[in-house]
């Protein structure tokens, strides 16, 4: 049952061929097993999931069951869950027990699925690669010397690696995407609003945005079927009619061979220029999926998004100065660790904060003090929202000819543990085909679309696709349709059994 999608794994249950305290106990000894060496996750609890798995079976057995019930879920440490550990991999909140379930919690425990545990990530989600994590780096269950990405690194090794069926993560400039396409997955970053952030611990407020990793496209739109929704009591949640982003997934195509027929894909030059800074292997691999796309009856555009160069700069501005204020609560008064020893108030919270966060919560905290400290405030940060309108602007102005955007989502594949940990520009880079996405608030996916030869390894190459605002259902039909024509979404890292 390890390999088996959500629509056979809810199936398997509703049939009784399967009970939902086996198939956890399934993946628990799995866990047991492969997380030593992989640090997928931080922390599991046996009987909180099987005390979930047995009301599962309850409801499976009453009649009252979901499509998702009784079917396990890991879930990144980024989102509150009541009596679970919530570290968010900082040594800050390594005591924090979270008293109340975020929305994305509470909506997954309504449709009946099953915790697994809390997935390891990059300290608050700030890092491309999962090693600023106080509870050390995941690895990549493709080849364990190489990052499985960040900052949602834990949820796709446990998908990866069948330590869990799906997993929800978190991207703020790349953070479900990147590892999505490090690890052989999908994984959805929504719409900014359409998935409630009440609950889900703050990075940069207006980057942050919640969304399923999975398998396949089918699974991705499943799970976001049961995440999306508005919600009061998130400022940012946008108030929606309720919609199923399976809706197109099995609609009848007027020409079964061409099922994409119609739908006009645009290719920004900036992505494909020779400036761009993209691995042969991955463009090679690029490249194919959109003969492949065409194949299937897609239209190809060129056309261009002339700001988007700047994404990296404008976002190490904005996320930056978010954090700083976000992570300001973090002072060891109310909650999370404090430091032993102080001699007053102002050296609690100095020491507190100084042991309590790592280097890269550190250098993002101090930049993003200083961008909003007056006499730059002006110079960098309002500068860099001003960026952020244009590359908006660009998008909106794109999506007049095509219906969806194609790139690389990665320039390289997942590169070595500890290759770019001394040089910050470097790792900021490894997003940079990502980041433009959330400085406009658009929904993207990132799908398996060939492998790369790394010396005796063969590694996941991820081909991303961006749509305009609410357009889910769109992208995720083409990422399906694309996946029923190919196989790369369904291979299996070596070893993994």
């Amino acid at each position: 049952m390890i390999n088996a999608s959500l629509s056979e794994l809810s199936r398997a249950l509703s049939a009784g061929h399967i009970s939902s305290v086996e198939l956890t106990q399934e993946f628990l000894r799995r866990i047991a097993r492969l997380n030593p060496t992989l640090n997928a996750f931080i922390t599991v609890d046996e009987e909180k999931s099987l005390a979930q798995a047995r009301a599962a079976d309850a409801a499976l057995s009453a009649g009252t069951a979901g499509p998702l019930t009784g079917i396990p879920v890991a879930q990144k440490d980024l989102f509150c869950a009541k009596g679970w550990l919530t570290t968010c991999g900082s040594k800050i909140l390594s005591n924090f027990v979270s008293p109340y379930d975020a929305a994305v919690v509470e909506r997954l425990n309504e449709a009946g699925m099953v915790c697994l545990g809390k997935t390891n990530m990059d300290e608050f989600a700030m890092g491309s690669s999962n090693e600023t994590s106080f509870y050390g780096p995941v690895r990549n269950p493709w080849d364990t010397g190489r990052v499985a990405g960040g900052s949602s690194g834990g949820s796709a090794a446990a998908v990866a690696a069948r330590l869990a069926p799906v997993a929800t993560g978190t991207d703020t400039g790349g953070s479900i995407r990147q590892p999505a396409a490090f690890s052989g997955l999908c994984g959805l970053k929504p719409s900014y609003g359409i998935v409630s952030r009440w609950g889900m611990v703050a990075f940069a407020s207006s980057l942050d945005q919640a969304g399923p990793m999975a398998r396949s496209a089918r699974d991705c739109a499943l799970l976001l079927n049961a995440m999306a929704g508005f919600d009061p009591r998130d400022s940012t949640s946008i108030e929606r009619a309720p919609e199923d982003y399976c809706r197109e997934l099995d609609a009848p195509a007027a020409d079964p061979a061409k099922p994409l027929a119609g739908l006009r894909i645009g290719l920004p030059r900036e992505f494909f220029d020779d400036t761009a800074p993209c691995d042969p292997q991955t463009s090679a691999a690029v490249a194919a999926s959109i003969e492949e796309l065409r194949r299937l009856g897609a239209q190809t555009i060129e056309l261009s998004l002339p700001n988007v160069r700047h994404g990296i700069s404008a976002y190490y501005v904005i996320a930056p100065a978010e954090a700083s204020s976000n992570l300001s609560r973090f002072d060891g008064v109310r909650y999370g660790w404090r430091a032993p020893d102080y001699s007053n108030l102002e050296d609690m919270y100095c020491k507190t904060r100084a042991q309590g966060f790592g280097a890269e919560v550190k250098r993002r905290v101090l930049i993003g003090a200083y961008v909003l400290s007056h006499g730059y405030y002006d110079a960098f940060y309002l500068q860099a929202q001003r960026i952020r309108r244009l590359i908006a602007a660009d998008f909106a102005a794109a999506f007049t000819q095509c219906d969806l955007l194609l790139g690389p989502t990665s320039p390289d594949i997942a590169f070595a543990l500890g290759e770019k940990t001394d040089d910050p520009v470097q790792m900021y880079l490894t997003d940079i085909y990502t980041i433009a996405v959330n400085l406009a608030g658009l929904p993207g996916i990132s799908i398996p679309c060939g492998f790369a030869q790394a010396g005796e390894k063969s590694l996941p190459i991820g081909l991303q696709l961006i749509g305009n605002y609410f357009s889910e259902a769109r992208l995720l039909n083409a990422a399906h349709r694309y996946q029923q024509a190919t196989d790369w979404h369904t291979r299996i890292p070596e070893g993994i059994e």
